[in-house]
Order: C-alpha cells, then structure tokens, then sequence
C-alpha cells in the first residue's frame, strides 16, 4: 500500500527548533523525490520545500523558510527530514509531505505536483 507518513510535530517557542520526519511506504523516496507543504489556519496549502531525488539530488526552499529550514536525509531508512530552525509564531501550521506524481524529475514548489499526500503534522509556535 502506498502511503506516506509523517512526524515530529509539537509545541515550540519562537526561535526554536523541530525536525520533522517523512517516512513513504511501498516507494522508495530517492527515486520520486518528496516535498514539505505547510498550510496554515484560513490559508491555502504552500510548498515550502523539495527533494529531487535521483533527478540530479536538487533542493529547493520556498523563500519564507530559506536560510532557516533544510532537508536531511536517512536514505538507509527511506526517511526524509525537515529540519527547522529559529522558528517563528508564522510557521504555525499543519506540515505535510507528499509524493509527486511522476518519478525521475526535478522537484517543484507546487502542491498540485504532488498526489501521495501525509496525514499532516501540527507544528505551533507560540509563547
């Protein structure tokens, strides 16, 4: 069954940091690539970062997360992070990750790329 799972969500105050895990099942994530949305209450879904996979390994951030947030990787475990720093109160939001609908491309900052979607992580940044 294909699915995609993630985690690490939580409570964290302003300039804090979390890491979110990605884990797929029934594909392996290296030859897809896999992307982070986050969608925040009364907004629509954003892309905020991706992962090429085997087409060429290029990450991309969406400019609200650059310099702060990156993807790491346990390719052993078929597990992807997104590990955020100096978190901040706009941040707040439900984190997905999805899979695109076509393997062995360049990943893109589009939600409506992506088909295999995660149940969702809360991640609240607040005081």
């Amino acid at each position: 069954q294909f699915r995609v799972v993630e985690s690490g969500g939580g409570l964290v105050q302003p300039g804090g940091s979390l890491r979110l895990s990605c884990k797929p099942h029934g594909l392996v994530y290296d030859h897809y690539g896999l992307g982070w949305f986050r969608q925040a209450p009364g907004k629509q879904r954003e892309a905020i970062a991706c992962f090429s996979g085997s087409a060429g390994g290029s990450t991309f951030y969406a400019d609200a997360v650059t310099g702060r947030f990156s993807i790491l990787h346990d390719h052993a475990e078929n597990t992807m992070f997104l590990q955020m720093e100096r978190l901040k109160p706009e941040d707040t939001g439900v984190y997905f990750c999805a899979a695109p609908k076509t393997a062995y491309t360049t990943c893109k900052l589009d939600p409506g790329a992506y088909e295999l979607w995660g149940q969702g992580t809360q991640v609240s940044v607040s005081t």
